[in-house]
């Protein structure tokens, strides 16, 4: 008998940037939204503040609503050994607090089986009459890579 997806168990993918506020956001909400049947999605922050407005706006626009996605630290995910995990931000890559070494120890920080980093420009870093058209480009950058990495 073949296996098909269904059959098979989601890989689990963890998305970190330094505050989980944009981009790990986005890019959650676009991998669950995109490949539901292939992957169980999650995102993080090195430090969690909150999910930021444009961020739930540009994610409207193209049918997807993040407005009751939170914030979260890695530390809530200390527990969990991770099939991939992708740092999305040059800070995050910096202070990753995932080990994919040491499986097998007792950590405070996230595991995954493998780690690629990814960086995203932060859409909140342009200046403020730009910002929301920053947080559509960085969206659609995402979901383009998105779909090159996970679509096959």
């Amino acid at each position: 008998m073949t296996s098909t997806t269904s059959d098979r168990e989601k890989k689990k993918v963890l998305f970190l940037c330094t505050n989980n506020s944009a981009r790990s956001q986005m890019a959650e909400a676009l991998l669950r939204a995109m490949y539901p049947d292939r992957y169980e999605a999650y995102s993080a922050g090195v430090a969690a503040t909150s999910v930021d407005p444009r961020a739930v706006q540009a994610m409207l626009e193209i049918g997807i609503d993040i407005s009751a996605q939170r914030s979260k630290s890695s530390q809530e995910f200390q527990d969990t050994i991770f099939d991939l995990a992708v740092t999305v931000c040059d800070r995050a890559k910096q202070a990753c607090p995932i080990c994919s070494t040491q499986l097998l120890l007792p950590s405070k920080s996230p595991r995954a089986k493998r780690v690629i980093h990814r960086s995203f420009a932060d859409p909140a870093a342009t200046p403020e009459e730009e910002q929301l058209e920053a947080f559509r480009k960085v969206r659609d950058e995402i979901k383009d890579w998105i779909t090159q990495t996970f679509g096959r």
